[in-house]
């Protein structure tokens, strides 16, 4: 190791230390001098002591590295029990905190430094968000905990023990991928709805629309509906949100068909991102106009996608898709195809989605798989704007209706003149 770059590690050190520092000091600023265990000043030199350690354990031996960081561990840990003591205060961040940045000084001599500088960034982060992340907990109930465990089941203890190869006739079955496929769609589900649950009441229209729309847009489209029959005066606003909801389900299904098939991103990109563009654009025309000084706040009902009956209906009705996509395109070549991404465009645009992709890889062609999705995407669009006529305002509905056409024509538009 030469001088510069011994210099630099040190600087990283350093660096680290100022960080840590900076967030916990700024965090105990109210109190007086004296009345903390570390601030800005501590971290830093924490941090140092740990490369120097580390340093001098190389010339040295190894464990002047260990005995070093058990001599801070007592020394810092006796402070902190005084402080606590003192004030009553049982948190043990600050110790944890303190030997983390002792630890990462010491790796920022001795190991990577992108990793050092990850973990130290991460670290920091950690500290500073304590406020959101504690009140993010309070939102949160068993239920949600409950779901990531369940997720967790899912991916590390059922999914190894599924069969990876198909199982049922036309090889259109195989359960490891599918159970995969509705692990990752409840997943994009979950994050939409742990959002909407952080947010609650306080969200406006436009940030419970995006939520929404990875959770589901169908429910977003029901309940902002509903709400604009009981808030006739903002059926502008909502038919927005109504509409963002359904740009981010068009762009929640490109990026599942593209990640699943990458020949899908040309032939899905021009029709969607038209059809996506029409209704954002159109969303935004809206809340620029009618969103200002609103205090809409939707409470979207979303049942929770990662309880373990939905998720086991989830997949089954892409185990039952994949089923029919693979009877009906030799039965019926692309024409059966198109009528069952009809029909299943009804009710949910993810299992077909995911249905077509993966025949795209063998069975259909990229072209064939493309116009599926789009009909679904389209007959799915015209679902939520019958809903919303249904069960909203004649204002919201026919905004919402007449946007939808105009997205469905400019879809159909660019995939007839990009693939034929």
């Amino acid at each position: 190791m030469n001088d510069t770059s011994l210099l630099l590690r040190l600087g990283v050190a350093l660096a680290i230390g100022l960080l840590v520092g900076l967030v916990r000091g700024w965090q105990q600023r109210d109190e007086e001098e004296g009345e903390r265990t570390a601030g800005l000043r501590t971290y830093t030199l924490t941090a140092v002591l740990g490369a120097l350690s580390a340093l001098l354990g190389t010339y040295t031996n190894p464990a002047f590295l260990g005995l070093s960081f058990l001599g801070f561990a007592i020394a810092f840990g006796a402070f902190a029990w005084l402080e606590a003591k003192s004030e009553q205060n049982f948190s043990v961040t600050g110790v944890i905190a303190a030997l983390l940045t002792f630890a990462l000084g010491a790796y920022a001599v001795l190991g990577d430094l992108q990793i050092a500088i990850a973990v130290g960034v991460i670290v920091t982060l950690i500290l500073a968000l304590k406020q959101p992340l504690h009140s993010w907990l309070r939102r949160l109930t068993w239920l949600e905990i409950r779901s990531v465990l369940i997720l967790l089941a899912m991916t590390f203890l059922a999914l190894p023990l599924l069969p990876n190869g198909t199982v049922a006739p036309w090889d259109a079955i195989n359960p490891a991928q599918i159970w995969l496929y509705a692990i990752i769609i409840a997943a994009i589900s979950f994050a939409g709805y742990v959002a909407i649950r952080i947010m609650g009441s306080q969200a406006g229209v436009a940030l419970a629309a995006l939520a929404g729309g990875l959770a589901s847009s169908t429910a977003t489209t029901a309940t902002l509906s509903r709400m604009a029959r009981e808030h006739p005066e903002a059926s502008s606003l909502l038919a927005g949100g109504i509409l963002l909801s359904g740009s981010v389900m068009i762009v929640r299904v490109l990026v599942i068909a593209g990640a699943l098939n990458n020949a899908l991103v040309l032939p899905l990109a021009w029709p969607l991102g038209a059809a996506g563009f029409v209704t954002a654009a159109t969303a935004g025309l809206l809340f620029l106009t009618r969103g200002k000084g609103s205090k809409e706040h939707p409470r979207l009902d979303i049942k929770n996608p990662f309880d373990l009956g939905t998720a086991l209906q989830l997949a089954a009705l892409i185990a039952a898709i994949s089923l029919l996509a693979k009877l009906m395109s030799g039965l019926m070549g692309n024409a059966g195809l198109t009528i069952l991404a009809a029909i299943s465009g009804l009710a949910d645009v993810d299992a077909i989605t995911l249905s077509l992709a993966r025949l795209s890889h063998d069975g259909i062609s990229a072209g064939a798989a493309a116009l599926g999705i789009g009909i679904a995407v389209a007959v799915n669009t015209v679902v939520k704007a019958g809903m919303t006529l249904t069960l909203g305002t004649p204002k919201a509905g026919w905004i919402v209706s007449g946007t939808s056409l105009a997205a469905i024509v400019a879809g159909g538009t660019a995939f007839v003149f990009f693939n034929w």
